[in-house]
């Protein structure tokens, strides 16, 4: 194609050829493509693209030189203007198909391709130039149905009376209108927010494009579809698309009960039966754009008289599950690297893989809405209590447990139920983080909604009542709650999903482990292919039906003599969990954190269970009520908790440190040595460790004696204060790792309950005060500079000690940047949010490969 175009006013109006001074920051997405197909030499019709910069002088009403613009074009050519984006996600103005039309061509076209065709594509032109660019009443014009020139007549009548004037009948005039309109519809206020929530920059640009039409509408074969070689939901090879007779643009889409099939399909006519030739062309160009352009394209086409023609080629739409496999593919077929491969997938998107998600088309009745705090979708009867869940679960029905907020002696009904829904809480709540250890999609700080749990009903944000037993879904991925049962996908993890994660693992330089309390966890951990277990928190074994009596009698004794009996009974079943847990995860690290929360969680607060704990102990209701409500506490998780019990009441954690040692022995005999590794929670001085560290030693020993056998154990310690991160090189000499608890260092370093925070994070970060809620995106400001002082002085203190983030921030990608950066050795995470870590890992080290 000669290059014959000269603008000498306007370089940036430019005549689409293969060595045109086209770019994408420059000229949007859409001008860049089109360059790429004529050089691969693809019957694209003549095109000229108009800059970002043009544009923006054309909303100011500055415009180009029209006249020259046509000049590029044969006489009487009809045209199209499509606009040009960075991003296609970013949206834009419609297209405006058939301009140039007026009375003298109606004629012309009339004895060329008949009147009804003619009448046709002058319709099509009158009514869109009415609504979009007179933006006269569309109801007007969308309401004449009246077939050919009949309808035109009416059409352009209508365009006279609402506009008071004459359809104009000068092809610049109308190109110049149709410019300016869509110019000033990039800049109008309500666009820009629009393409703003979409992640475009304030002054995003906007190129447009002007193309000579092919009309897919006439003698012969004529009409447009669009065809891509994938399917958008699954990624797997399939050819997908529409094509319609006497049709333009993407008509087809829109009229598919009278579009054609593409392929040979039983269910009707298709494309391939109908034109052959032009159904065999149409797959070469598609596999020769995904070749050259490296990625699966959707094409648009017009056949005019067995013709094709490209109007355009777009990257397919996909969801996450088809992005992966795309990328895949394309690795596997050497068009892309594995590296690029792994660049092209989002990480975040992998939730979707992992978990039931509501199918995007269905319809959604929303009753209300909270934070978005662990992901998936999942419906079932709703139910106001944990025992009413376990009960829901053991008649085989699904639950949604619906609590005020939750707490450690809910995770039994949390673990029988398929969805939790709280009214208060946020990313870091108790319900958001066991929800996301569980994979179980959760909803917190809904507060919108009414929570009335005397009367079990729960009241939707416009008023609507659902009881017990009434069904619900919960959308943990958006933060929804809807009614009813709308349409779910399924969760994939096929093969393609271990093959692109393992090279994923190829490519990473920081190591990645899951936070894990159950069997159930650890063996979802492993599935994952987490490196060991990061964090275990050992106070929800406790909770266990025939765990919980002799826990309250060890909270209640006066001494040590029957502490110590009371933590006999807890003994043997501590330690089947730990050699159940260091089973499976034969030959990889487990970090067990020693009890950590205050003893009152464990004490019962209504009237019946003071009853059953005083029938337990043999002693007066009145004699337990006043015993409960004088270990209260004004401020629990900043009182006797962690490292503090274990230096009050020392034999809870000489309990556990044996059930530990006796587990390491019973899983090594008969797989792969186990080296536990026991992490001391909520320490602020290196005194609290030393002591500690000598009564577990002493346990070690003992325990060595009893059996026989040796064995080994690191000792760490869990930097969740602030006074913690600046004393770390006095403690680290006394320990073997470092991890910093990120929930609760964020919750002392802002001096914010992370059960509280949602009730205004969200006013927060729309008003700029935080630039995302601390809970879910670490502070690397202010929480990020006491870890990096941690981490420092950690290591000046013992140069071997190993560094660990074993917060809900493991499983964030922007956070695990700053623990690279930071010289973090392993981030620890919810499991179902390893996969996510893995990959978000990958990319940052490949990031950084290629600068």
């Amino acid at each position: 194609m000669p290059d014959t175009h000269r603008q000498d006013q306007d370089p940036e109006v430019t005549l689409i050829t293969p060595t045109a001074p086209i770019a994408t920051p420059t000229h949007g997405g859409r001008a860049k493509c089109l360059q790429r197909l004529v050089r691969l030499d693809l019957p694209v019709p003549r095109t000229v693209a108009l800059s970002f910069d043009t544009v923006h002088r054309i909303a100011k009403g500055a415009m180009p030189d029209i006249r020259a613009i046509l000049d590029e074009y044969p006489a009487g050519a009809l045209l199209c203007v499509r606009p040009s984006s960075e991003d296609p996600d970013w949206g834009g103005p419609g297209s405006v198909l058939n301009i140039g039309m007026n009375d003298a061509l109606f004629v012309e076209f009339s004895d060329s391709i008949g009147p009804t065709a003619a009448s046709a594509l002058y319709k099509r032109f009158v009514t869109a130039y009415a609504i979009h660019v007179a933006r006269l009443d569309p109801d007007v014009f969308e309401e004449i149905d009246a077939p050919g020139q009949e309808g035109l007549s009416e059409v352009l009548r209508c365009y006279e009376e609402e506009a008071e004037e004459p359809f104009p009948q000068d092809p610049a005039v109308q190109l110049a209108e149709v410019l300016r309109s869509m110019a000033r519809a990039w800049e109008g206020t309500t666009a820009r927010l629009l393409r703003q929530a979409k992640g475009a920059p304030m002054d995003a640009g906007l190129g447009l494009i002007v193309q000579e039409m092919a009309l897919g509408v006439g003698d012969g074969e004529c009409g447009s579809g669009v065809l891509q070689l994938v399917n958008s939901e699954t990624g797997l090879p399939q050819i997908t698309g529409r094509y319609l007779s006497q049709s333009q643009g993407r008509e087809a889409l829109k009229c598919e009960r009278s579009s054609l099939f593409l392929e040979r399909d039983p269910r009707g006519p298709s494309l391939e039966e109908q034109a052959p030739d032009a159904f065999r062309k149409l797959k070469e160009y598609a596999a020769l754009m995904r070749e050259k352009l490296r990625a699966e394209m959707q094409i648009e086409f017009t056949i005019e008289n067995g013709q094709v023609h490209i109007l355009d080629g777009v990257r397919v739409k996909r969801s996450p599950r088809a992005a992966l496999r795309i990328a895949l593919r394309l690795a596997e077929d050497g068009i892309i690297s594995r590296q690029e491969a792994l660049m092209r997938v989002e990480p975040r998107g992998l939730t979707e893989l992992l978990h039931r998600q509501l199918d995007p088309e269905a319809e959604r009745d929303r009753i209300g809405g909270g934070v978005a705090a662990s992901p998936g979708a999942a419906t079932g009867r709703i139910v106001f209590s944990s025992s009413e869940a376990q009960a829901s679960a053991a008649r085989g029905e699904n639950c949604i447990l619906v609590r005020r907020e939750t707490s450690p002696e809910d995770v039994r009904g949390m673990h029988a139920a398929v969805a939790v829904l709280t009214e208060r809480g946020g990313m870091t709540s108790h319900a958001a983080v066991i929800g996301r250890g569980l994979g179980l999609p959760c909803v917190v700080g809904a507060a919108r909604m009414g929570f009335r749990h005397n009367s079990k009903r729960l009241v939707a944000e416009d008023g609507r009542e659902f009881g017990e037993g009434d069904i619900i879904t919960v959308d943990g991925t958006s933060g929804q709650v809807l009614a009813g049962a709308p349409k779910m996908i399924e969760a994939a993890l096929d093969d393609a999903f271990q093959t692109f994660m393992s090279w994923a693992d190829e490519e990473r330089d920081i190591g990645v482990r899951a936070n894990a309390d159950t069997p159930a966890d650890a063996a979802t951990a492993r599935n994952f292919a987490a490196q060991g277990i990061g964090l275990c928190r050992t106070e929800h074994m406790f909770f266990e039906a025939d765990r919980i009596t002799p826990m309250r009698e060890m909270i209640f004794a006066d001494s040590p003599e029957d502490r110590k009996a009371a933590l006999a009974r807890l003994l043997p079943m501590q330690r089947a969990d730990f050699t159940e847990l260091f089973r499976i995860m034969e030959g990889m690290p487990v970090c067990i954190r020693l009890f950590d929360p205050p003893l009152h969680e464990f004490l019962p607060s209504d009237r019946a269970g003071l009853r059953d704990l005083a029938e337990a102990l043999d002693l007066p209701v009145s004699d337990v009520t006043r015993r409960v409500e004088s270990m209260g506490e004004y401020n629990p998780m900043l009182g006797m908790r962690g490292v503090r019990l274990g230096i009050a009441v020392p034999e809870i954690y000489d309990m556990q440190a044996r059930a530990i040692f006796e587990a390491t022995l019973e899983a090594s005999r008969d797989g792969a040595p186990v080296v536990p590794e026991i992490m001391l929670p909520l320490v602020s001085a290196c005194r609290e460790v030393e002591l500690v560290r000598t009564r577990i030693d002493a346990v070690a020993a003992a325990v060595r004696n009893e059996r026989g056998r040796e064995f080994d154990y690191s000792l760490g310690v869990m930097v969740e204060t602030p006074r913690a991160c600046l004393r770390a090189d006095e403690i680290a000499q006394h320990a073997h790792f470092l991890s910093f608890g990120t929930n609760d260092l964020t919750q002392m370093t802002y001096g914010l309950s992370r059960d509280d925070a949602g009730r205004f994070m969200s006013d927060y970060v729309q008003q700029g005060v935080f630039a995302e809620d601390p809970f879910h995106r670490l502070d690397s400001d202010g929480v990020g500079e006491l870890i990096r002082i941690g981490v420092a002085r950690g290591r000046e203190g013992n140069g071997g000690v190993m560094l660990s983030i074993c917060g809900e921030h493991g499983g964030d990608p922007d956070s695990i940047a700053f623990c690279r950066d930071a010289g973090i050795d392993y981030v620890s995470c919810s499991p179902f949010r390893v996969p996510v870590a893995r990959l978000a890992a990958a990319q940052l080290a490949i990031r950084d490969k290629i600068g």
